[in-house]
């Protein structure tokens, strides 16, 4: 799978050509430490006063930078697609087998990172269920009301949490088949390949 950089990031990373190795290996220690600790506008002006070029330029660089090695590592594109997604860039030789290092060097920890970064879902513990059937009311004699009262636990952050829901059963018939369809489609190959990729 090739990583798509748009014209953006591209010229973003077109600031790297005209650098020296160590000065590409210290943006590439600075986009690790973007993604742990956020920006650091110190740091891109220190950098920016030692190459002699505009402090935008230098952050514009590290997040082109960042967005490579994210990108490679979310998707754990392989060396070799890592290789031909930089190549389209038309870097040297040398400096495409430097980002490669890069990537390999820190991708299990932008993995981690990513997985920290990440917003923690409620998930499933129990659920409670009750059908109500209004048979009738002052004013209709022969009605058939249904609803369906869901109770659902789930764990949020170490909490459990309780949400309510009542609906009538067509709406909840529905919700079924729409979480079934959604299942079969988990099982698509498509489907497999994306969460293989995403894990």
């Amino acid at each position: 799978m090739l990583l798509e950089l748009s014209e953006e990031h591209r010229e973003h990373l077109a600031f790297l050509p005209g650098v020296d190795r160590a000065v590409v290996a210290e943006f590439g220690r600075i986009a690790v430490e973007f993604l742990r600790r956020g920006s650091n506008p110190k740091i891109y002006e220190g950098a920016a006063r030692k190459l002699n070029v505009s402090r935008d330029t230098v952050q514009h660089g590290v997040e082109g930078l960042t967005y490579l090695l994210t990108e490679s590592s979310k998707l754990m594109i392989s060396e070799l697609d890592f290789q031909d997604s930089v190549f389209v860039l038309g870097f040297s030789e040398e400096l495409n087998r430097l980002l490669l290092q890069l990537y390999l060097d820190n991708r299990k920890e932008i993995r981690t990172i990513l997985s920290e970064l990440a917003p923690g879902l409620p998930s499933y513990h129990s659920l409670e269920w009750r059908l109500d059937a209004q048979l009738a009311s002052r004013s209709l004699r022969q009605q058939i009301k249904p609803s369906v009262t869901i109770k659902l636990h789930l764990h949020e952050n170490g909490d459990h949490t309780t949400r309510v829901l009542q609906t009538d059963p067509a709406t909840l018939l529905h919700l079924v088949q729409q979480l079934e369809q959604a299942l079969g489609e988990m099982k698509t190959k498509h489907c497999r390949r994306v969460v293989r990729n995403i894990k």
